[in-house]
């Protein structure tokens, strides 16, 4: 029996979608209707920094963001694979979607890390 990688891409994108589902509408709602309307009081730059340098936030944020990107990369995957015929070219399309995720990852805890 061939053993294969899918099971660890699987798995991601099934975290990744769980968290991008319950946590992306709570973050746009707060930031992009809430705050705008007036129904919270708009963060200062100085307590945005501070709660983005808590443990904790950057946690939060590498996660919703790192797996949010493997999610996109193996629905990406698959929509060209399956949706476009694009059979032929399995390998090199799993290589660009999570490569691509993997770089955005990297880009996000080095940013994360360095505020």
């Amino acid at each position: 029996m061939k053993k294969t990688l899918e099971p660890f891409w699987w798995s991601l994108f099934g975290a990744g979608g769980t968290l991008a589902a319950l946590f992306i509408p709570i973050t746009l709602f707060v930031n992009g209707i809430a705050i705008p309307l007036g129904w919270l009081g708009a963060p200062g730059y100085e307590s945005v920094l501070q709660l983005a340098g808590h443990p904790l936030a950057r946690g939060y944020l590498f996660l919703l963001i790192s797996l949010s990107f493997y999610h996109w990369a193996h629905r990406f995957r698959f929509t060209l694979y399956d949706g476009l015929q694009l059979k032929h070219l399995n390998f090199l399309i799993a290589v660009i979607c999570y490569g691509s995720a993997t770089v955005g990852t990297i880009a996000a805890g080095y940013t994360l890390i360095n505020l």
